[in-house]
């Protein structure tokens, strides 16, 4: 795979970010991608390992390693490393259906995977994914995929996030007549409303919709299923129902003082500043801005950072970022950890933009003047999450973004309405085989199903959802798991 002494030949080397000063100063993506000779020569580090971790695993069986979508990388390294980049492409979206979004937003499990990881050199896989996806958009790769076929079934999917769309689009290239609900102006879901254009501008996803329009998917914007659409339409009209719509019951902050003013979940201050870059504007909703703010963030994962440089971007005086648990190590033991994502410190571009960060830091109250916040009482916590006496201490802030995850799917409405069963963390109950729920012709896939998790997992059960319907409605199916 590559070139036999590729990794031996040449250093680890990967995309560069625009200056700090430079990119705060506007919305779009500012990572520089790699000229084409330089993205071979990475591709040529890809070495016949043997066993290639960074393809993943069956990952209902044994421990997750590598790709949650199985990309077949060491294929399109060789092929990329040759200079064959429409076979690449080809290669690439036979395993995933949106390698534009991986290729920006994955946290790369791959390059853990990687067997040069564990000499913390693994191959830039993620970059050169990015540079295969952009390279099918600028060469007009990217084209509908019409089947000669028409199966005569209709199926409803509900949410346009990325598990939605990819089982919508795999559906339709079966056969079926696929209708995708979104109760949002426009389709992306989380790849549109919560992830800042900074980091994936929104022409990326427009470009998807136009592909799978020209497939036959309907789009069908502004539907909230089990609010203003009933959901005994959906059983009715259709054959098959897959829900999609994500885990979106963000994680509360229940501490005295969480009533004042300037105190919002992150995904209420995220999607209105995609929605400004978008000039689809806020709606009637109170705006949230960060300008002339001491902003605290309190959550140290991926939404956290984007809040951190969103608020940069916006003119924040300061930025805080709290998180509840210990700082992790600056460097993994290799040797107990790999193949597996292991724990370790991770800095963000976001992170270098201008942020205060503090571990293992509770927040015990919240204080204010005139019914805004002003003021976070904290302290340390210890291995059990509980204040260490004599840890005190008070911060400044006039605007707190709660980033501290997602709990399970928003009950009220769609699911309460369908009466689907719930597993013990309040998802929608099924499978990662059948994925049907308690309810006849009734499927769940991505965060709705499984929690919380990333764009890639999303793909990867939205693929194989799809799957799952076309083999319930036709007894057999050609789609790919």
């Amino acid at each position: 795979m590559g070139k036999v002494t590729g990794f031996l030949e040449f250093e680890r080397d990967d995309r560069d970010y625009q200056p700090v000063a430079e990119r705060i100063r506007h919305w779009h993506e500012f990572v520089l991608p790699m000229p084409e000779p330089a993205v071979r020569e990475q591709a040529a580090r890809c070495m016949d390992c043997g066993v290639p971790y960074c393809h993943g695993t069956d990952q209902t069986v044994v421990a997750p390693t590598g790709c949650p979508v199985n990309n077949q990388i060491p294929d399109w390294n060789d092929l990329v490393y040759r200079g064959n980049w429409e076979e690449a492409a080809r290669n690439l979206h036979s395993t995933n259906n949106f390698p534009e979004v991986t290729g920006r937003v994955c946290p790369a499990p791959c390059e853990a995977s990687c067997t040069l990881n564990i000499d913390d050199n693994p191959v830039a896989i993620k970059t050169i994914e990015c540079a295969i996806a952009d390279r099918a958009f600028e060469s007009g790769w990217i084209k509908p995929e019409l089947t000669p076929h028409k199966t005569g079934k209709k199926v409803a999917v509900v949410g346009s996030g990325p598990a939605g769309m990819a089982c919508a689009q795999q559906l339709a290239r079966a056969g079926h007549d696929v209708h995708l609900y979104e109760k949002h102006a426009k389709a992306g879901g989380l790849m549109r409303y919560g992830i800042p254009d900074f980091k994936m501008e929104k022409n990326i996803v427009d470009i998807r919709v136009q592909q799978m329009e020209g497939e036959g998917v309907t789009f069908h914007y502004g539907a909230n299923i089990g609010v203003d659409v009933p959901v005994e339409a959906l059983l009715k009209d259709y054959d098959a129902v897959a829900l999609a719509g994500g885990a979106e019951k963000a994680r509360d902050l229940t501490i005295p003082g969480r009533e004042l003013a300037g105190i919002h979940f992150a995904m209420d201050f995220l999607p209105q500043q995609n929605r400004r870059v978008s000039g689809e504007g806020v709606g009637n909703v109170e705006p949230i801005l960060a300008t002339g703010k001491h902003v605290v963030v309190i959550g140290g994962g991926d939404t956290g950072s984007d809040c951190i440089g969103t608020s940069i971007r916006q003119g924040a005086l300061s930025v805080t970022n709290f998180e509840i648990m210990p700082q992790p190590p600056v460097h993994e033991n290799k040797s107990l950890t790999w193949p597996l994502w292991p724990l370790k410190m991770r800095t963000s571009s976001s992170h270098e933009e201008g942020v205060e960060r503090d571990f293992a830091v509770l927040t015990t109250k919240l204080s204010g003047e005139n019914g805004k916040v002003t003021t976070l009482h904290c302290a340390r916590g210890d291995a059990k999450f509980q204040p260490i006496p004599g840890t005190e201490f008070d911060i400044k802030a006039d605007l707190v973004l709660l980033a501290m995850g997602f709990v399970h799917p928003v009950h009220d409405g769609m699911i309460k309405s369908l009466g689907v069963a719930l597993d013990p963390r309040g998802n929608v109950k099924a499978d990662q085989m059948a994925y049907q729920t308690s309810v006849p012709k009734v499927f769940a896939a991505g965060d709705m199903r499984r929690g919380q998790s990333l764009v890639v997992w999303a793909i990867r059960e939205g693929r194989q959802c799809a799957h799952a319907i076309d083999k319930f409605l036709m007894g057999t199916t050609s789609l790919p798991r």
